[in-house]
């Protein structure tokens, strides 16, 4: 009786190794299908929008001084599959110069990117260097910080819905909480 009785537990003492490696073998795996840091990011290709209609332009306002104003191209503005939102930035000199460039931006790794420059004949040349840049707060170029931070990542986690963002914008109200950068 003592030995069936052993023999019982032994089985089930094997038994229940056996489920629990199997199980941590399937929590393993699964845990790892979610573990971000041990997934590279692919960009997607980015396609070139149509030349902006200037009916179209969006101001990015904020509260910096400069004798330049700032706009983004509402028809172009997209969220692709890699989570990046891409459009047209348009700067209007004080002297009323045009800079228009297709540019990215990445929220979760706060960076941007400039894809191509603008001819004035309507088309589109591509940048020589396309490199990922951290966005900062800079005078030169206060627009782009201000649409990551108010606009297209008041979140860094994830991207604003481009309606969303376009919304805000024409509201001139950023999503962020706090006032707009001085």
């Amino acid at each position: 009786m003592r030995l069936k009785r052993f023999l019982a537990a032994a089985a089930c003492a094997a038994l229940a190794c056996a489920s629990a490696g199997a199980l941590g073998a399937l929590a393993t795996t699964f845990e790892a299908d979610y573990d971000d840091e041990t997934k590279e990011w692919k960009e997607i290709e980015a396609q070139l929008p149509s030349y902006p209609d200037m009916k179209n332009l969006l101001e990015v306002r904020y509260n910096a001084e400069t004798p330049h104003r700032f706009f983004v191209d509402a028809g172009s503005v997209t969220l692709g599959a890699d989570g990046v939102t891409r459009y047209t930035s348009v700067l209007r000199s004080a002297g009323g110069a045009l800079n228009v460039s297709y540019e990215g931006m990445r929220c979760e790794s706060r960076e941007g990117k400039i894809y191509a420059f603008a001819r004035k004949d309507g088309t589109w040349t591509r940048a020589r260097k396309p490199e990922w840049n951290r966005i900062l707060l800079r005078d030169l170029t206060p627009h782009r910080f201000v649409l990551y931070r108010q606009f297209f990542c008041p979140s860094p986690a994830a991207p604003t819905p481009p309606k969303t963002a376009l919304d805000a914008l024409r509201r001139g109200e950023g999503l962020a909480p706090g006032a707009l950068p001085d």
